[in-house]
């Protein structure tokens, strides 16, 4: 699961390149924990990304 369930941010996908410049097919995955979280009042366990918790997107419950 590498999404997250605040901000969307998803997978995005490129090209390694090599040293001699062959190029393969690679993706970015976000670092995206699973968190309890305060949703409409309710806690419940959502995935959120690092920059989401960082910049205080989600209450977390206790």
């Amino acid at each position: 699961m590498a999404k997250c369930d605040i901000c969307g941010k998803g997978v995005s996908f490129g090209i390694k390149v090599s040293h001699s410049h062959r190029r393969s097919n690679r993706a970015w995955k976000p670092n995206v924990k699973k968190v309890k979280a305060v949703v409409n009042g309710k806690p419940c366990r959502i995935h959120v990304c690092t920059r989401c918790l960082r910049s205080n997107k989600v209450t977390r419950a206790v």
